[in-house]
């Protein structure tokens, strides 16, 4: 596997990186250096490249110009098996939850694990299921299907479901969009559990400044293609750049 020396604290490292569409330029030379144990959240407006962004990371799609190395990997040159490998190492939060509507609970999350860990006995995989369906709270839902469980239940099985093949890396693609006010704080809550739990890493993709707050170390605010200021919450807004000021007025924070 092609592999780059990291600093063993740095689990992503982005450097210049550039991803265009045609005539649509969506990443204009963005860097971004992610430490382990480290939440970054990368705030944004709709259509700005925050998903393009994670995608490439998890090698769902290519630069055209740069450097994304994960784990040590420059993503780009890993061949079919080398990207399976490191895959299994990031989980990825979809915004719909990804689950399959004619799967349990319970199927949904064995399928994952049966397809990448060989070897499990019915035990072992039982007792892995039951332990994420517990840490996300939801061990009663074990065996119903997705359509009887509502949206937030649905995004906490979404992460168990990530979470039981131990990812190193969590990518969450907008955790809070579409649910109501209190279940967005369950979900901030969960992703700060996460964290502590598993130690993982972690990018959340978010342009809902209460999730930003509450869960990111730092926040890397993402506009016209490249990263415009990074640092804590009170850092990144407490400015006189006008585009941050009408992103955070937009959102109507107190």
């Amino acid at each position: 596997m092609a592999e780059t020396r990291l600093d063993t604290d740095t689990v992503i490292d982005i450097q210049d990186l550039y991803k265009s569409f045609g005539d649509l330029h969506v990443l204009r030379g963005v860097n971004l250096k992610i430490s382990r144990g480290e939440n970054v959240v990368v705030l944004g407006r709709s259509g700005t490249g925050k998903s393009v962004l994670i995608k490439i990371i998890a090698g769902l799609l290519r630069q055209d110009k740069g450097v994304c190395n994960v784990l040590g990997n420059e993503v780009s040159t890993l061949n079919e098996n080398e990207l399976r490998d490191l895959r299994l190492k990031i989980g990825f939060s979809f915004q719909n939850s990804a689950l399959y509507d004619s799967m349990t609970v319970r199927e949904n999350l064995e399928f994952p694990l049966v397809r990448n860990v060989a070897n499990l006995s019915r035990a072992e995989i039982n007792e892995q299921v039951e332990y994420v369906l517990d840490a996300v709270g939801l061990l009663q839902t074990i065996n119903q299907v997705p359509s009887e469980l509502s949206g937030g239940q649905r995004k906490r099985i979404g992460i168990a479901r990530t979470l039981i093949l131990k990812p190193e890396i969590m990518l969450y693609d907008e955790p809070t969009a579409g649910l109501d006010p209190i279940t967005c704080l369950e979900i901030n809550e969960l992703i700060n559990e996460v964290k502590e739990k598993y130690h993982t890493t972690s990018i959340i993709i978010t342009h809902d400044l209460t999730c930003a707050r509450t869960t990111g170390d730092r926040i890397a605010m993402l506009l016209d293609g490249i990263f415009l200021k990074q640092g804590t919450f009170e850092e990144v807004f407490d400015t006189n750049e006008e585009r941050i000021k009408s992103f955070y007025d937009y959102n109507f924070i107190q």
